[in-house]
């Protein structure tokens, strides 16, 4: 049975999210108001990082529609195939410039205004197709479906998971004791290591490096190989994890355990930590890293990065050298310091110190473009506030024998254009949860302090 053909209309912010959005709609029809390009116009020459968003957008319509004439791009041209088949759907302008001001249609004053009466208008020409105007502005569906129009949605097709709580936890938790659900094992020790061979049946969706854990006070094992038929698990032990230590920290319960495992780990390349304020991700990864760089000397310095506010903006407006403008941005970096160095006789002369020594840089995301970073620990902090473009540049600037720490909570996105199901730190931790040189931790369990604790679940 053929699909029921339905006409979307886009918003401004959908093109600024995802430039070639126009193109996601396949068999369904796309209209892009005027008003559309104007706002696109208008942002294409700010010196921000949206500018070069609204450039791509404005660069993929007019290769859509280059060789259209004013009357087809009106009716609709249809969207490149790219010899598939399937793309049946119309890419078309609508000037809504045209339209009048008429009682019982919102004022014409605002731009989102216009884009609302533009999908008003094509919904009452199409009474039997289902028209559905496309924002990720919240109030904007709010006054569209008060102004009378019928379908407004979110765009949802970048999102790899429906819900949140889905995510990849980086662990996977038994209940009782794992050893009861196990039914064949063959068991391989190779000095301090013993690997377990189970039956795969036991955890169909697994991935490399999960962690495995039951309620028992024990074990804790490692995902480090599979086949068809079975699973290679890496007995790691409770008493192992909680006994790992870096530059002075020690984990306070299994999932910083399994935290540090990861970060201390020079074969796991990428470390993703998730989880709620001050349940120790920034201080767990800078206590690593300087074990590795001063301690080990496994790599020769660490790069400390993060979204700004605004969303890697400007920081031009701030005096001092690029370290200086950034020192604002990376406080959660210099407390981390400080608690790692407290007891010292001269906590500030012990700080600079190690800068120096652990030879720690504060870069901007602006500035990662084109670089390429080797042999160096590179830490992102806040990176929920990024977008899967953003953090894709970052992960593409990582060389040979880098190690990237991206963590970030994805209940503080302080980005108008990002959701917990569309940040950049879902995206990874989605789409890195089979790279073998990748590792998630997500540390909600982690007991914080009282105060933290109360906030989280009485404001």
């Amino acid at each position: 049975m053929t699909e029921e053909k339905i006409t979307y209309i886009l918003d401004t912010n959908i093109l600024l999210h995802e430039p070639f959005a126009f193109l996601s709609f396949q068999e369904h029809d796309v209209v892009v108001p005027m008003t559309v390009l104007e706002e696109l116009d208008s942002i294409k020459d700010r010196h921000k990082d949206v500018s070069r968003d609204a450039r791509v957008a404005i660069r993929a319509l007019e290769d859509a529609l280059a060789d259209a004439t004013p009357e087809e791009v009106m009716a609709g041209v249809l969207l490149p195939n790219h010899n598939d088949d399937n793309i049946t759907g119309r890419l078309a302008i609508f000037n809504d410039y045209t339209l009048e001001q008429t009682a019982g249609k919102l004022s014409f004053n605002e731009n989102d205004n216009r884009i609302i009466n533009t999908a008003i208008h094509i919904q009452n020409l199409n009474k039997d197709r289902k028209v559905v105007l496309v924002t990720k502005d919240i109030n904007m569906r709010l006054k569209a479906k008060g102004a009378g129009l019928n379908f407004v949605e979110d765009y949802r097709t970048d999102q790899l998971i429906d819900d949140i709580q889905f995510l990849t936890k980086g662990y996977h938790k038994f209940s009782g004791d794992f050893w009861e659900h196990v039914n064949d094992c063959e068991s391989e020790t190779e000095g301090r290591n013993t690997t377990h061979y189970i039956k795969k049946d036991l955890l169909p969706s697994v991935y490399m490096n999960e962690y495995l854990l039951d309620e028992g006070e024990h074990f804790a094992g490692k995902v480090t190989g599979w086949d068809e038929e079975n699973l290679a698990i890496t007995d790691i032990s409770r008493e192992r994890l909680m006994s790992k230590q870096a530059w002075g920290i020690h984990p306070k319960n299994v999932y910083q355990g399994m935290a540090m495992d990861a970060l201390l780990d020079p074969s796991i390349d990428l470390v993703i930590l998730t989880g709620p304020a001050g349940c120790g991700k920034t201080l767990l990864a800078l206590a690593s890293a300087l074990e590795l760089v001063v301690e080990r000397g496994l790599y020769d310095k660490v790069i400390v990065t993060r979204s700004t506010p605004e969303i890697a903006e400007s920081i031009g407006f701030l005096p001092g050298t690029e370290e200086e403008k950034m020192a604002p941005w990376l406080a959660a970096i210099t407390d981390s310091l400080e608690v790692l160095h407290k007891q010292d006789e001269n906590m500030d002369g012990s700080l600079n110190y190690i800068m120096e020594k652990a030879n720690i840089q504060f870069k901007s995301v602006n500035f990662m473009r084109g670089r390429s970073i080797q042999n160096a620990i590179v830490l992102l902090d806040e990176c929920q506030n990024l977008t899967a473009s953003q953090l894709k540049t970052i992960i593409t600037r990582c060389g040979e024998g880098t190690k990237l720490v991206c963590s970030g909570n994805l209940a503080q996105i302080d980005s108008n254009y990002l959701t917990a199901l569309t940040s950049g730190l879902t995206y990874i931790v989605e789409r890195f949860k089979d790279f073998p040189g990748s590792t998630t931790v997500n540390l909600n369990g982690v007991v914080r302090s009282r105060l933290a604790s109360f906030a989280e679940e009485n404001l």
